[in-house]
């Protein structure tokens, strides 16, 4: 099987069976998914939106949040992971948001990464979800399952691995191939013991036929 011959099922069989694929986190604006994003590094997104209503209550817009202290914040978000840090992320993304960029989420991949707290991998969600742009996310769900089908080879890092996906999706579908694979590694192509016995994809799967005998 080609390397196209792959993707074509793939992305064939995402459409068919997931026509809508999207972010699991709970925003109304930009301002509130970025800092969802932020939240979310090693953390659930389940356990994310369990904590975002009473912060963004607390904090509606960057104004707020840049004048509060990361202990104020902390008190909010103490049940995720790396709070201290992200207490300290938050404020200052606040407030470079206000000081470089007028209090508006910037669309583009490199500025948003000037951000405190806003990697590669936070910034392509932001300029995908919010944005619509062709940017492909790599999370360790989108890095285990693109590497498990067999969509990349030898891909050692996210942004290899964002590079190899970007060649071969359509520009039209990353965006949502981006949610495709995060939710497919989320719930099916799960670290442990992936199931593939609820999965459709085995026809494509690199995995799948390398130990289908051993399974």
């Amino acid at each position: 099987m080609t390397k196209k011959e792959r993707y074509k099922g793939v992305i064939e069989w995402f459409e068919k069976n997931v026509p809508v694929a999207e972010t699991e986190l709970h925003y109304m604006e930009p301002f509130q998914l970025l800092i969802a994003v932020i939240l979310s590094a090693q953390c659930t997104d389940k356990r994310v939106n369990m904590i975002t209503p009473a912060l963004f209550e607390a904090y509606p817009t960057p104004e707020k949040l840049s004048e509060a202290t990361p202990e104020e914040v902390y008190e909010y978000i103490k049940s995720v992971s790396y709070p201290n840090n992200k207490s300290k992320h938050l404020v200052g993304m606040s407030r470079m948001l206000l000081s470089e960029f007028g209090g508006i989420v910037p669309s583009d991949v490199d500025e948003l990464q000037k951000l405190p707290g806003v990697g590669r991998k936070t910034a392509n969600v932001i300029a995908s979800v919010v944005f619509d742009k062709p940017a492909m996310a790599v999370d360790t769900h989108v890095f285990r399952v693109a590497n498990r089908i067999g969509l990349t080879t030898n891909s050692k890092t996210p942004l290899a691995t964002e590079k190899e996906l970007v060649k071969y999706i359509p520009e039209k579908l990353i965006s949502k191939a981006h949610h495709w694979l995060i939710l497919h590694g989320r719930y099916i192509c799960i670290a442990r013991k992936p199931k593939c016995g609820e999965c459709g994809m085995s026809p494509w799967c690199k995995y799948y036929n390398e130990n289908a005998l051993e399974h």
